[in-house]
């Protein structure tokens, strides 16, 4: 079926995002030819072009990266692949998805517990219920011990967990993560990839992460596309077939790496 949005271009709600089918159900994404626009009243022309001719594809239960420079359309695609845009040109084929923003976006009135298990209580669950829920993954995700706490009260790593387990309870087949470790230091970045892909080892899902770092695409992902700068097109698709866990120094996550970082100089020169 089509989304009921339209895009800021004034574009048709049918714009042509698939959703259903069977790929979608088995939790594949496969976009092809995606472009989207969007109007600038500064700018006398069409606007400002964030994807053209975007082709890309992940088999369920894979995490596909997707890395590019800022500006690139990054965030636009996740936000066409949960429904909340819809394409100019194109077709998304893709299960029912959530987006993780940036930030965690946790509300400080309420507990973590609280804030974890709202996607649940938005869909109707008993607050009871949802908090039991988000009580399990506390203690599988080493959060036990801080269901009460506000949001202050959390490291930034903990904030990121708790705005994880959220995710995951939104039972969404599909993950759209954007830039989740963006705003973390070192360290605690390498600890919560590590983290992530614990997490998906237990809860597995189909994931699409952005993220500005090809180091860490190349140590969490299946697939990853390289974006070109704006409008962001593909310029290569790389196969992750390493062993996991993988660490950074592994020379084949290392030429990897290069591959990756080839591709994305290439696309800022053509």
């Amino acid at each position: 079926m089509t989304t009921g949005l339209e895009s800021r271009t004034g574009a048709p709600a049918r714009a042509q995002a698939q959703r259903g089918g069977a790929r979608a159900q088995a939790g594949a994404v496969v976009v092809r030819e995606l472009a989207l626009a969007y109007d600038s009243p500064s700018r006398a022309d069409a606007g400002v072009q964030a994807l053209a001719d975007v082709s890309l594809s992940a088999r369920g239960g894979q995490l596909l990266a997707v890395v590019g420079p800022s500006g690139c359309g990054k965030t636009t695609l996740l936000e066409l692949l949960c429904g909340l845009r819809a394409p100019q040109s194109g077709s998304i084929t893709a299960p029912a998805a959530v987006l993780m923003p940036q930030r965690d976006l946790l509300l400080p009135w309420l507990d973590a517990l609280d804030n974890a298990a709202l996607a649940l209580r938005i869909a109707g669950c008993a607050r009871a219920h949802a908090r039991e829920r988000a009580a399990e993954l506390f203690l599988e995700l080493g959060l036990q011990g801080f269901e009460r706490s506000r949001p202050h009260e959390l490291s930034g790593g903990m904030r990121q967990r708790v705005a994880f387990v959220r995710t995951l309870l939104s039972g969404k087949a599909l993950l759209c993560l954007d830039e989740p470790f963006g705003a973390l230091d070192a360290l605690t970045r390498a600890d919560m990839q590590r983290w992530l892909e614990r997490a998906l080892a237990r809860e597995p899902r189909t994931v699409v992460l952005v993220t500005h770092d090809v180091e860490e695409a190349i140590v969490l992902a299946d697939r990853v596309a390289v974006l070109s700068p704006r409008p962001g097109r593909v310029v290569a698709q790389l196969e992750v077939e390493l062993e996991r866990p993988r660490s950074p120094g592994d020379p084949a996550v290392i030429a990897l790496r290069g591959r990756a970082l080839h591709a994305l100089a290439q696309g800022a020169a053509a």
